[in-house]
């Protein structure tokens, strides 16, 4: 397929002619081993922490192998958000500045089964000429036909209605994907997670980034704190957030321009 490319030789043009055409992009070499290692090394103890929670909420079923909201002081989230891949896409696909919606894991193992198996897309609102969010994959291990590749149903990001099961099974097409690589998609795209059938796991990371105005699924300012936010560069201020906030009292509304919680370039 023609919507694959090495992350440093591809061209916003690329870009643009593949995300129209199929709705996703693979981006190969994208992320160095280092990295990754130390993304998945803490995997195992960020999913037991929020199963644990799924569990005594009664909310487990179907959630098995998913791990939600990474976004933390001290682990790998704040490296990974700071080396801004593929921020020339998310802008020109957004058209402009964007944040962080949410940032989640995920574990394919052969005996889980959980909802991202199910033929879905990632809005709930479909919009063909307004684009508001786009998805991002990061391949913590091979993706292959045999753990549970994505399936991707090429173009169906123009279309509103989701696809009948048997006909997404016989033309959706399986994202396969070295470690280290990274997958764009727009998240209007009607895809599904596969089937692992190996005895190994099959860990990936999906972050999703939206215009400002959209509301992020957690609040990530304010669990990482408003001081915290003084600290860190512009680029990470803006991607996580620290710019499109809402205001909780009058004190935080009634402000000068400059130090608004909602700065006025967030669209």
């Amino acid at each position: 397929m023609n919507n694959t490319f090495i992350y440093k030789r591809a061209t916003l043009a690329d870009f643009r002619e593949a995300i129209d055409e199929y709705g996703w992009v693979v981006y190969e070499k994208a992320i160095n081993q280092k990295l990754i290692s130390e993304i998945t090394t803490g995997f195992e103890t960020s999913y037991l922490l929020r199963r644990e929670i799924q569990v005594l909420n009664g909310i487990e079923e179907n959630m098995e192998g998913t791990l939600h909201h990474l976004l933390e002081k001290d682990n790998f989230a704040l490296e990974l958000l700071s080396k801004l891949y593929c921020h020339r896409e998310i802008r020109d696909f957004l058209g402009g500045n964007y944040i962080l919606n949410g940032i989640n894991g995920v574990i394919n193992t052969k005996k889980n089964k959980s909802y991202i198996q199910d033929i879905h897309r990632d809005v709930r609102t479909f919009s063909s000429e307004s684009k508001f969010m786009i998805q991002m994959i990061i391949v913590l291990d091979d993706f292959t036909i045999f753990n549970g590749a994505t399936h991707f149903l090429s173009g169906s990001h123009k279309l509103d209605i989701k696809p009948e099961e048997k006909y997404f099974k016989a033309f959706a097409k399986q994202a396969i994907a070295k470690k280290g690589s990274i997958i764009l998609f727009d998240s209007n795209i009607w895809h599904a997670g596969g089937i692992n059938f190996t005895r190994k796991q099959r860990r990936a990371l999906t972050l999703g980034f939206t215009k400002p105005y959209i509301k992020q699924q957690f609040d990530y300012p304010r669990f990482l704190g408003y001081e915290f936010g003084e600290k860190i560069d512009s680029d990470l201020r803006q991607i996580i957030g620290y710019n499109a906030r809402v205001p909780a009292s009058l004190q935080e509304y009634y402000r000068p321009v400059e130090s608004r919680m909602y700065k006025t370039d967030q669209g």
